[in-house]
């Protein structure tokens, strides 16, 4: 330590102090706030503080952080004005997410900083993404991100340790060993001597470093991260340290032993650096003093601050409006010259368009560069936009989606390939907890498409026949689309890349090759939330959305006695339900076809709404047909049974009769 110190001015030594008294003098204060009941919730990271400190300092002011909870200290040595962090630990407005969140769940573009979630995992792919979103914007930057040592053992830190390796992504992952996960003691997380010894399997450089020593973070980071800037790559740093108080202090610290926590006492940070420029004469026992005196001034005025501030109004109309990013859907109308293309080559070209249109597009997914995706969508992509924006991706789901969610934060848009939608279910956390929730938590967009090849009549079985699209309209936050047909389907994907929130773009893979239209040959949109009405009749509604609709069409087609409307919902989320109101005040009777089994689909929702919003409408029962209430099957045999295709012509007769 003293011979570290010999390379570090006077002005870096007296604010590396300073900016670990803040935090420890912060979290003093929070803690009696605690047990005063002023604060509902602090998870400390006392004892912690000179990783956060050394880190932070060690990267220039425009290079991203994602820290856990238990790093305040990255927040305040960013200079994150305390009166926001007071009243977002109180759940004020003035916070950063509008009382919608508390503790560190939030990030802040202003301080380049990005809060975790409680599922810990996510936010290391979103460091991969960001990173990448770097090297792509040819910035020679780098980004930290953090994790405990109980977080390694998600399959996130894995999936994101092997992106950035396989990428040469700059980023520093950051593994606080600070002893326990909540009670469960280091021995029980793992089974390796270090942590650092992880880096090896994926070939990333690696470090251990003693992490209460905040001259030794501070000077080995520095290195790194300059290195990083001119030779991009992840490294790998695992800080030992201690966790002096409880996971969050509801725990307690009883299951500790009492000689640990001795032990590690005399290893505080804060303390022993203390001693260090005492004896340096850097510091002054007056110095001190007066230091104490302006934190603890500086804390008290912003608490005041925090503490006159109202309390948070609800206000409906706003609630409903932050959960998604604004959008100002601008129509585009096509050219006059069509083809006749099948909806797999719509999806291409509309694709290609996109990405000619949006230089800041990056489509990512398993096999979409050299083979262009298992459905060949993506073919010729790489030879024309490159690898750096048609990027072959590890078999890893979540791990992409999280990188996608960062390339969004640095400004990017992403689209995704599930190369079945059968496999988000590898993804769907980030999906349904990262992209759905951040600009309703903390205003910030995530502007990904996930491409969805999905639905059976395909005997493919139950992992890649699926139609999972209730998964994602049951949270808020998604939007969900669902073309039948070539025309919608590359409008409807134009208008998705366009539009910043999160998209599940689903596409009936048995669709793909069967249906023909004819389709403009330039680049068009069409609007969200506008279902199609495919025909006109006085008797019956018919609603479905993707093959359903086509199921509906042949039946229409073989009972031309049968007078009904058959409407197309196209989106799901938005859903025009306006469209089905208004079809039902005419025909008195509605019966709603979907691929999904029954229970909690879509069309629950919609029958709910129609008997909720027009009973006095109907002529008869609203009627729902589905598939079977069983996994999909692999047998045509089996598959014709399960899909609801007989059952409709069947029910739709009997509603006829009513």
């Amino acid at each position: 330590m003293q011979d570290d110190k010999k390379n570090i001015d006077e002005v870096v030594s007296l604010k590396l102090y300073k900016d670990l008294l803040r935090p420890r003098m912060i979290e003093e204060k929070m803690l009696i706030l605690l047990r005063q009941g002023k604060i509902s919730k602090w998870f400390s990271g006392i004892g912690q503080e000179a990783i956060s400190v050394g880190v932070t300092n060690a990267l220039n002011d425009d290079e991203y952080i994602l820290p856990m909870h238990r790093n305040l200290a990255v927040f305040t040595t960013r200079g994150v004005p305390l009166h926001r962090l007071f009243s977002q630990w109180q759940g004020k407005m003035n916070g950063f997410t509008k009382g919608r969140d508390r503790s560190f769940h939030f990030g802040t573009q202003e301080y380049k900083i990005i809060g975790m979630i409680s599922h810990l995992g996510p936010q290391l792919g979103v460091a991969d993404g960001i990173a990448l979103a770097e090297k792509l914007q040819n910035r020679n930057a780098v980004t930290a991100v953090f994790t405990g040592e109980g977080g390694t053992s998600e399959g996130d830190f894995h999936e994101a340790l092997n992106i950035a390796s396989v990428w040469d992504l700059p980023v520093i992952f950051c593994i606080e060993n600070n002893g326990y996960g909540l009670s469960t003691p280091t021995k029980e997380q793992y089974n390796c001597k270090n942590l650092a010894d992880r880096g090896l399997g994926y070939g990333i450089e690696s470090y251990t470093i003693y992490g209460n020593d905040i001259i030794g973070v501070y000077t080995k980071v520095k290195e790194i991260a300059e290195d990083l800037r001119e030779n991009p790559r992840p490294v790998l740093i695992e800080f030992q340290t201690f966790r002096m108080r409880g996971h969050e202090e509801a725990s307690g610290t009883k299951y500790v032993p009492d000689e640990l926590m001795a032990e590690w006492a005399e290893k505080d940070p804060i303390s022993n650096y203390e001693k260090l420029l005492l004896e340096a004469k850097l510091l002054s026992e007056e110095k001190i003093e007066t230091l104490r005196t302006e934190i603890e001034t500086e804390i008290n005025t912003n608490l005041k601050l925090a503490f006159d501030e109202a309390e948070v109004e609800s206000n409906t109309e706003q609630e409903l409006l932050d959960v998604f990013a604004s959008f100002e859907y601008k129509e585009t109308n096509p050219g006059s010259v069509v083809e006749h293309i099948r909806l797999v080559d719509a999806i291409s070209k509309g694709l290609k368009q996109s990405m000619e249109k949006h230089p800041n597009l990056v489509i990512m997914g398993q096999d979409v560069a050299d083979y262009g995706g298992v459905f060949k969508i993506t073919e010729g992509f790489m030879d024309a936009f490159g690898k750096e924006r048609v990027r072959n991706t590890p078999i890893c789901e979540s791990g992409i989606v999280s990188t996608a969610m960062g390339l969004s934060i640095k400004g990017m848009k992403a689209v995704v390939e599930m190369q079945f939608a059968d496999f988000v279910s590898s993804g769907f956390n980030p999906v349904v907890n990262y992209l759905a929730k951040s600009h309703y938590r903390w205003n910030e967009k995530a502007d990904v498409v996930i491409r969805m090849p999905c639905g059976g009549d395909v005997g493919a079985g139950p992992f890649h026949s699926q139609t999972n699209e209730a998964w994602f309209t049951k949270t808020p936050g998604l939007k969900v689309v669902y073309p039948a047909f070539p025309y919608d389907a590359k409008g409807l994907l134009g208008t998705a890349i366009n539009d910043p929130n999160p998209i599940l773009f689903f596409e009936h893979k048995a669709l793909y090759r069967s249906v023909y239209q004819n389709v403009p040959a330039d680049y068009y949109t069409l609007p969200f939330g506008k279902a199609a009405l495919l025909k006109e009749g006085q008797d019956i509604t018919i609603v479905s959305y993707g093959a359903g609709v086509h199921w509906a069409l042949d039946t229409l087609e073989k009972h031309p006695d049968i007078s009904a409307d058959l409407i197309d919902l196209r989106t799901l989320a938005p859903l025009d339900i306006e469209s089905v109101y208004k079809s039902v005040e005419k025909t008195g009777k509605l019966i709603i076809l979907q691929e999904d089994s029954m229970f909690g689909g879509i069309a629950s929702d919609i029958s709910a709404m129609v008997m909720e919003n027009r009973f006095q409408y109907l002529d008869g029962p609203v009627k729902r047909v589905a598939s079977m209430e069983t996994p999909i099957p692999f047998s045509k045999i089996l598959e014709n049974n399960y899909l609801p295709k007989e059952r409709f012509v069947t029910a739709l007769k009997e509603l006829l009769a009513y």
